[in-house]
C-alpha cells in the first residue's frame, strides 16, 4: 500500500514538472528516431520487398559463398581474439595487482592501457604492415624475408588482440583488486602452492569476469571494420562484406539483410554479457578488500612474469611509436634515411589536411558536449526518477553499445536517404554534417551514460530533495546541485565523446560525403592505396590531438574538479 502511494506521489510530482516532462518526451523522441528507427528500417527492408513479406533477400545472401564464408571468418576471428585478449589481459592484470613492480614497469602498463583510447582503431594494422609486411622494416630490411604475408587471418587476430587486450586488462584489474586477500592467504597457510591458490581460489572467483571480458572483446572483434579492411587482404569479415556490398555491388537491400545478421549476433552476445555474466560478477565480488594484499616478491615468480609482461608492453608501445617514425621516412619500403618532414608538409599543402582536421575537429567538438549532457540527463532520470518509460530510456541508450558501426551506418542510409519511412521527411539530414554529429552522439552515448549512472548512485537523495523543498524546479536542481557533484564524470564523458568521435570510422565511412573530409577516412584511404607515410602523418597528428585532449581534461579535473575540493577538505 505504502509503495503504491509512493509511486503515485512520484508520478504526480513528475507530471507537475513541465520541464521534466518535456525533457523526457524529447529524449524518447531522439532515442526512437536515431537508434530504434534505423534498426527497425533494416528489419523492414530485409523482410519486406515489392511482393510483400518475404525471406527472399536472406535466401539470396545466404546463397552467396562470400557471405557464408564471411560469417565463418567473423566468428572464428572473434572467438580466437576473445580468448587471446582475455588471457593476455588476465596476465597483465594479475602481475600488476599481485606482483611488486618497479615504477618503470608500472609506467609501461599505464601507457599500454591509455594508447588504445587515444589512437585511431587501425593504427596497429598500419604498424603491422610497416614492420612485418613485404616491405617491412623488420622482415625485409633486418631479416631479409621477402615472401612473408602479414595479411589475412593471423594478421587480423594479432592486431585485434593487441588492440583489445588492454580493455580486458582494465576490467580484470578492478576485479582482482576486489578479491579479499584473506581468502588466498588462508589457502597458503594450509600449505597450498601459489599455482594451487590461483587455480582453486582466485580463478573460480574471476571466471564470470573473464567470461564478461571475453564477450566484450568478442563483440568488439566481430564489429570491427577498420582493422580487417586494412590488414584482412582477401580474408573477408561481415563488417567489410557489408561495406563492399554497398560500395561495390550497390546492393542496399542485401547489405541491410547482412547487417541484420551481424546485429543479431552482437545483440545475443551483448544480452549474455549484460544480463548473465555482469550479474554473476557483481554477486561474486562484492565490496572492497578488507586489508592490503601482500605482494609477491619471490624472484622465481616475479622475474619471469615481469620480464614477459614488460616485453609485451614494450612491443605494443613500439607498434604505436612506429606510426610517427614512419611519417618521417622519405620513401616507405625503399629509403628510410635521412628522416624528413615532407609528408607532414604535404598533408596540409596538397592533400587538404587542414580541411580534414578542421571538419573532424569541429564536428567532434559539437558532438561531445551534446553527448556529455545527454548522458548525464539520462543517468539522472534512470537513477533519481521513477516513471514508466525509465526502462525504455535506459535500454535504448545502451543498445548503441551492441550495434556495430557498419550496421548503424547502413541503417542511417536506409532510414534517411529517402526520408522517414520513404516519405521525404528529414531527408535533408542525409549527406550533411548534422547526421555525422548525430552518429557521433549515438555511438558515444552508452559510455557516458554508464559513467554517469555510477557517479549518481553515490549521491544521497536527500541533497536534491532539500533543494526541491526550498522551491527549486528540476532544471535548477540538476544544474545547481546534481551537475556540480558529478562534474568529474561529466568532464570525463565530454573528452571520451570527443576522442571516440574524432577517431571513429566504421559508423561514418558509409555516410560521409565529399562535402566533409574526415581524418580517419583520409587515413584509411591512403593506407589502402599503399601511401603509408602519408597515412602515418595524418595518424600522428590525430594521436597528438586526442592525447592533448585527454591531458587537458586530466589537468582540469586535477585543479578545478570535485576530487580536488574533496582532497582539500
Amino acid at each position: 500500500m505504502a509503495k503504491t502511494q509512493g509511486s503515485a506521489l512520484d508520478r504526480k510530482k513528475l507530471l507537475g514538472d513541465p520541464i521534466m516532462v518535456t525533457t523526457i518526451v524529447v529524449l524518447i523522441t531522439f532515442l526512437t528516431l536515431f537508434i530504434l528507427y534505423p534498426l527497425a528500417i533494416l528489419l523492414v527492408d530485409s523482410f519486406v520487398g515489392d511482393s510483400g513479406f518475404s525471406f527472399s533477400v536472406f535466401k539470396r545472401i545466404f546463397d552467396m559463398p562470400s557471405f557464408t564464408r564471411a560469417i565463418t571468418n567473423t566468428l572464428k576471428v572473434g572467438f580466437v581474439v576473445g580468448i587471446f585478449s582475455s588471457l593476455l589481459g588476465l596476465l597483465f592484470a594479475y602481475v600488476e595487482v599481485y606482483v611488486r613492480l618497479n615504477k618503470l614497469v608500472g609506467g609501461l602498463f599505464k601507457v599500454v592501457s591509455m594508447l588504445p583510447v587515444v589512437s585511431p582503431p587501425f593504427v596497429l594494422s598500419l604498424s603491422m604492415i610497416m614492420l612485418f609486411g613485404k616491405a617491412g622494416v623488420i622482415t625485409r630490411f633486418l631479416l631479409g624475408i621477402y615472401d612473408n604475408n602479414v595479411y589475412g587471418y593471423w594478421g587480423i587476430v594479432v592486431v585485434q588482440t593487441l588492440t583489445f587486450f588492454p580493455v580486458c586488462y582494465m576490467m580484470l584489474k578492478g576485479l582482482l583488486k576486489n578479491i579479499d586477500p584473506s581468502l588466498e592467504e588462508a589457502a597458503r597457510d594450509m600449505g597450498a602452492s601459489r599455482w594451487k591458490v590461483f587455480a582453486d581460489v582466485t580463478l573460480p572467483l574471476l571466471l564470470p569476469g573473464i567470461g564478461n571480458a571475453f564477450l566484450v572483446t568478442f563483440i568488439e572483434s566481430i564489429a570491427d571494420f577498420a582493422n580487417p579492411m586494412l590488414i584482412g587482404g582477401s580474408y573477408d569479415t561481415l563488417a567489410t562484406t557489408i561495406y563492399l556490398q554497398i560500395t561495390g555491388a550497390y546492393d542496399k537491400a542485401g547489405a541491410a539483410a547482412m547487417a541484420v545478421v551481424l546485429l543479431c549476433i552482437t545483440l545475443l552476445m551483448f544480452a549474455v554479457q549484460k544480463y548473465v555474466l555482469e550479474a554473476k560478477t557483481a554477486a561474486t565480488l562484492t565490496g572492497k578488500a578488507s586489508r592490503a594484499r601482500m605482494l609477491i616478491e619471490d624472484k622465481s615468480v616475479k622475474i619471469p612474469l615481469t620480464v614477459f609482461c614488460s616485453l609485451g608492453a614494450a612491443f605494443v608501445i613500439l607498434m604505436y611509436i612506429c606510426v610517427p617514425i614512419g611519417a618521417c621516412f622519405p620513401t616507405w619500403g625503399y629509403k628510410f634515411f635521412p628522416l624528413t618532414g615532407k609528408w607532414f608538409s604535404l598533408v596540409f599543402t596538397r592533400y587538404h589536411g587542414l580541411k580534414a582536421f578542421k571538419d573532424s575537429f569541429v564536428l567532434s567538438l559539437i558532438a561531445s558536449p551534446i553527448t556529455a549532457l545527454l548522458s548525464m540527463i539520462i543517468s539522472y532520470l534512470v537513477v533519481k526518477r521513477k516513471f514508466k518509460a525509465k526502462g525504455f530510456i535506459e535500454a535504448v541508450s545502451m543498445l548503441a553499445m551492441a550495434v556495430p558501426g557498419t550496421v548503424l551506418g547502413v541503417g542511417y542510409i536506409r532510414g534517411f536517404s529517402s526520408g522517414l519511412f520513404h516519405t521525404g521527411l528529414l531527408q535533408g539530414l542525409y549527406g550533411t554534417g548534422a547526421i555525422l554529429i548525430i552518429v557521433f552522439v549515438v555511438r558515444s552515448l552508452p559510455t557516458g551514460t554508464r559513467s554517469g549512472i555510477s557517479a549518481l548512485r553515490q549521491i544521497d537523495k536527500s541533497i536534491e530533495e532539500s533543494a526541491y523543498d526550498m522551491g527549486a524546479n528540476s532544471l535548477k536542481v540538476f544544474t545547481s546541485v546534481t551537475l556540480p557533484l558529478i562534474k568529474d564524470s561529466f568532464l570525463s564523458g565530454l573528452v571520451t565523446a570527443f576522442v571516440r568521435s574524432i577517431t571513429a570510422i566504421s559508423a561514418i565511412i558509409l555516410l560521409v560525403t565529399p562535402s566533409y573530409l574526415l581524418i580517419t577516412v583520409q587515413i584509411n584511404e591512403f593506407a589502402e592505396k599503399g601511401s603509408y607515410s602519408l597515412a602515418c602523418a595524418f595518424a600522428t597528428i590525430l594521436i597528438l590531438i586526442t592525447y592533448g585532449a585527454v591531458l587537458l581534461m586530466n589537468l582540469f579535473i586535477k585543479f578545478f574538479g570535485t576530487s580536488r575540493k574533496q582532497k582539500e577538505e
